[in-house]
């Protein structure tokens, strides 16, 4: 194999040539990650479903004002099926210590391997307006690799990464962390950081619901992509160049 090809420098790599674009980390964090959002999201719905009101501040019941009257999730999207809120309590603590150990873990390996300062740095060239019509217009026409830079992440790609992994997942995180009984006791200020139970829940809410749009976009844009390549690829890191 073509050290160019491996690296992602030099020219362009002709359709069908198989590029190295995924390490073993980035790979082994991405499927553990997965299982652990899908059942973080089906076991919180589950969870609100006890009381599906959110409010802001410090207090909340049920003859207060609710910002928000979420629905009553259906038994399929839940998890357990039938509602249970202490297996549901069990599995979303569980799996909220995968994620979290997972992400700092992830973080740790990729400022090491500087996947990070490489991959997912936001530099002043992808915010222009040309450049972020230009990605926009590539994507609308179903384009979504750079020819001339096939391992490049492009500007919505990286702005979304960004997000997920230094807003969303560490707000999710540390939300869930104030929202325990245990780590309210330990480190009551916790709580006070984001202005009460009822707001930390509301913010754990939000969180959630970006990490679940993000993923839901992120399933779509694989299959018109390319499902089995873009599988694939994260599988075993090798990518071939589509036509």
């Amino acid at each position: 194999m073509d050290a160019r090809f491996r690296s992602g420098a030099g020219e362009t790599p002709p359709p069908g040539t198989p590029i190295h674009r995924h390490r073993l980390a980035t790979r082994l964090w991405h499927w553990v990650n997965a299982v652990a959002v899908i059942i973080l999201l089906g076991s919180g719905l589950g969870i609100s479903n006890a009381h599906p009101r959110l409010y802001w501040g410090r207090y909340g019941a049920n003859f207060d004002p609710a910002w928000l009257q979420l629905p009553r999730f259906p038994a399929w999207i839940t998890i357990p099926a039938s509602y249970n809120l202490a297996i549901s309590r069990r599995w979303h603590l569980f799996f909220a210590l995968v994620l979290g150990f997972g992400l700092l873990a992830h973080l740790l390996w990729s400022l090491a391997n500087r996947h990070i300062q490489r991959d997912l740095r936001v530099r002043r060239s992808d915010v222009t307006p040309a450049h972020l019509w230009a990605d926009l217009r590539a994507h609308w026409n179903f384009r979504f690799h750079d020819p001339e830079r096939p391992r490049a992440y492009n500007a919505f790609q990286k702005l979304s990464y960004v997000a997920i992994l230094f807003v969303a997942l560490p707000l999710a995180i540390l939300t869930g962390l104030a929202l325990s009984p245990a780590m309210d006791a330990a480190w009551p200020w916790l709580l006070d950081l984001f202005g009460g139970r009822q707001s930390a829940r509301s913010i754990h809410f939000l969180a959630a619901t970006g990490i679940a749009l993000f993923t839901i976009v992120h399933l779509a844009l694989v299959i018109l992509a390319g499902p089995v390549n873009e599988v694939r690829s994260m599988l075993t890191g090798w990518w071939r160049v589509p036509e």
